[in-house]
This record gives structure tokens, sequence and C-alpha cells, in this order.
């Protein structure tokens, strides 16, 4: 009995004669990890391990928007189920990933969230952003915009300004209304129509130009079409000289973060030429939303 003890821990500390007795493949990410420092302490190089197990587990388990379970979990990142429960236990308790109750399946954590939103401060934002409105206007000449929502408004916190002579006098901070606005139509979008109806209440749309969109079922409609889409236009709703177009950007959840938009006058702009360079500015959401760590793998939701 003594023997066959001493037999099995052997085994446990030596998994790489191991797996040589049985043919198993070493796991993906023991090879990733390449060869140590010769001089690196054992205690060390186990913790560095240890990291990079540990946020491989939390990027396949961001990338899994429906949860995902033990197994499928293992075998994404070439770890035995029994080595990824412990490192994934222990991150449940730590609250960086959670487990649905009914399924089993892992999906990420509130902490996780609310470190990532409390990194994303405005001075954040504004840095990741500004390079990008600029990059948009040197391609399209047109003054560019990135927004947030606040209520039933929006808040233009970044822009840049365009090469035409007339420009929406838009300024850092500015609010606008969200159902006269393409970049007020595509935050209104990331909400449910229901979402939409209490977020409006009861009073009556107000009118800026002939365009405006002011019954509600119309704008419900345009909404459904924008959600569809994944774009907004404006075609003088607010100012009746003045064209836009907006496309959503998404944070690393997939959740609506914000929308970029373009503007420029309306004989300037006709409704081809918007169309057209509707491309560089989903090219700038989608690098923004790169930035913010949203990748095509995450399914967009409402914020």
């Amino acid at each position: 009995m003594a023997v066959t003890n001493t037999a099995r821990v052997a085994g446990r500390s030596n998994p790489t004669s191991a797996m040589r007795k049985t043919g198993r493949k070493k796991p993906a990410l023991a090879e990733a990890a390449g060869p140590e420092p010769a001089g690196r302490p054992a205690k060390e190089r186990g913790g560095i391990q240890s990291l990079e197990r540990a946020f491989a587990i939390i990027e396949c388990i961001a990338h899994s928007p429906e949860g995902i379970n033990l197994a499928e979990l293992s075998a994404s990142v070439g770890l035995h189920n029994s080595t990824t429960f412990h490192l994934v236990k222990t991150m449940v308790q730590l609250g960086y990933v959670s487990q649905v109750r009914d399924s089993k399946r892992y999906r990420i954590g509130s902490k996780l969230f609310t470190l990532a939103a409390g990194a994303l401060d405005e001075n954040t934002l504004l840095a990741i952003v500004t390079p990008v409105l600029e990059t948009l206007t040197r391609e399209t000449g047109e003054a560019a915009h990135f927004a947030i929502r606040s209520g039933n408004d929006i808040v233009v916190i970044a822009r840049t300004a365009g090469s035409g002579l007339l420009q929406m006098v838009d300024r850092t901070g500015a609010q606008r209304p969200a159902h006269a606005t393409a970049l007020g139509k595509v935050l209104l979008a990331a909400l449910t129509d229901e979402q939409v109806l209490q977020l409006l209440g009861s009073e009556p749309l107000r009118r800026y130009t002939p365009k405006t969109i002011v019954e509600r079922d119309a704008l419900l409609r345009d909404l459904r079409e924008v959600r569809r889409k994944g774009i907004a236009y404006d075609d003088g709703e607010f100012d009746e000289d003045i064209r836009c177009v907006a496309v959503p950007v998404h944070d690393f959840a997939g959740r609506v973060a914000g929308v970029v938009g373009i503007s420029g006058a309306v004989w300037r702009l006709s409704l081809q030429t918007l169309q057209d360079k509707a491309m560089p500015v989903a090219e700038a959401a989608r690098a923004i939303s790169a930035r913010l760590g949203h990748t095509d793998k995450k399914a967009s939701r409402a914020a």
C-alpha cells in the first residue's frame, strides 16, 4: 500500500513522464509558456504559470457571451478539468467570474465590470477617442463627434472640426435631443422599445425642423431599422441645413458605450455621399470599440 501511494505521488509531481507513458500531449497553454530562465526560483515560476492560466481562463470566458461550461473551458485553454476547476473556483470566490446556478456555466463576474468601468473615466475615454476622430475628419473632411446618452439627451464629449464652411455649432459638452439626431437614435436603439417609451415619457416630442420625427410609433420603427442595420442617419431632422450619419461603439462586454458620427452641410453631403462616407465612420467605431476591449465574438447588449 505504501509503494502504491508513493507511485501516485510521484506520478502527480512528474506530469511530463506520465504524459510520455500515456502518449498524451502536453496542454497547449504549457507549451506556449516556453522554457523558464534557469535562475528563476521554482515558486516564482509556479506563480507566473498560474497567472498565465488565470488570464487565459478569463479571456476565454469573456469571449463566450452565453457562458461556458467546465469541459469547454478546459478544452479551450488546454488544461485538465481539475486544474481549471480549482483556478476558476478561486476567481468565482473573488468575484471576477460568476457561475450560473442552473446551467453551471461560467460568465464574467461583476468585479471585472466594476474595475473596467472605473478605469474608463472621461479623460481616459477622450484619450482613446480623440485620435480616431482626428483620423475620421482627415478621411472625410467632415466634423466628427463622439457622444454618450444622458437621459433624453445626448452629450458630445469629443469632437473634431471639419474643413467645410458650414459646420454644426457643436462644442464638447453640448447636449442634443436623442430623437432628432443620428447620434441620439443610435443610443436609443440600444434600448428596448419599452425602455425608449419610458425614457421619452408622456410629453410631446419637440419638432426642430419639418423632418423631425415626433410620432412615437414612427420613431420606434426608425429605431428598429437602426438596430437591424447598425447605423443611423439624420437628414436635416435637428438642423435643416445639416446631415449626419452615426454608428454605435461597443465596450468589452458588447454593450453600446457611445456613438461616433460625422456631420456636414446638406449641399455638400448628398444622401449618396453620406452613405459613401458611412464606411469610414463604421471603421472608426470599430477602432474605438477595439480599444475598449470589444471583439466581434461578443454579442451586443444594451448598456
